[in-house]
């Protein structure tokens, strides 16, 4: 098996400008009572303690995936497992995190 390639972080300017012209899919890896509380909308929620790399959608043309957690760990362990399954692909995260979203002011949806 090759190594895992380096990891992107993506800024929050970024994170939400793809988000509006839907070229982010957006996963959060945070756990169920986490993700309820509060996400960022249309993440899909694939829980870091059940990762399933299979659960991970494959994008369209022209979409990237990233992934995002509380504060940026659980987000690189989520990438390394993606990539350690075949999925050279998952390789950007928004190391911010929730908290670095909510600190900015950016809205959550909350429930599942």
């Amino acid at each position: 098996m090759s190594d895992p390639k380096p990891f992107n972080d993506i800024t929050l300017d970024d994170l939400k400008a793809g988000l509006s012209e839907k070229t982010i899919v957006l996963v959060d890896v945070r756990e169920a009572d986490e993700y309820a509380a509060g996400h960022i909308q249309g993440a899909i929620f694939n829980p870091l303690s059940h990762f399933e790399t299979k659960k991970l959608p494959q994008p369209m043309s022209g979409q990237k995936i990233v992934i995002y957690c509380r504060s940026g760990r659980r987000s690189i362990t989520a990438m390394e497992k993606a990539q350690q399954a075949g999925r050279s692909d998952i390789d950007t995260h928004y190391s911010g995190g929730i908290l670095g979203w909510l600190s900015s002011g950016e809205p959550v949806t909350t429930g599942n």
